[in-house]
């Protein structure tokens, strides 16, 4: 079994689990493991634009507000703009501040006909240590994948 196989098929076996309604759940270390490795896959940032801006971003990721700053209303172009920015037959990995926005982006891509939508455990930021500070614990940050601020 190659390594990419490998990783989808404990990334599925995670969400089935916990009866997620997309295709899997992976680490993001395994995420950025696929990055790399899977062809066409695509990472997709659902975070405001302003979390991108002021506490940073994935080189190279599809950014897509799930809600927008300030008012965090949902955006109502999501799906248009997903659908304009990522083939529905991409490997698709959903990332947002603690994989909470992800996750309800990655259950709406699938339930518009994506077939292969991933959430990032975790999210980029991760969560918060005994002080109430984020990225320390885990996380994409946390992890030292590659990330830029703003």
């Amino acid at each position: 079994m190659g390594k990419i196989t490998a990783i989808l098929e404990s990334a599925q076996q995670r969400a089935n689990e916990i009866g997620a309604p997309y295709t899997g759940l992976l680490t993001p270390n395994e995420a950025y493991e696929l990055l790399q490795s899977a062809p066409g896959a695509k990472l997709v940032d659902v975070r405001t634009r302003a979390e991108m801006d002021w506490v940073g971003k994935v080189p190279g990721a599809v950014e897509i507000e799930w809600v927008t700053y300030p008012g965090m209303q949902r955006n109502p172009h999501f799906m248009a703009q997903l659908e304009q920015s990522v083939d529905k037959e991409s490997l698709v990995l959903f990332l947002c501040r603690t994989a909470q926005r992800s996750h309800a982006a990655a259950a709406l891509a699938i339930g518009a006909g994506y077939i292969s939508c991933y959430n990032i455990l975790e999210g980029f930021e991760g969560d918060k240590n005994a002080n109430g500070q984020r990225r320390t614990t885990n996380g994409w940050c946390a992890a030292n994948l590659p990330w830029q601020q703003g």
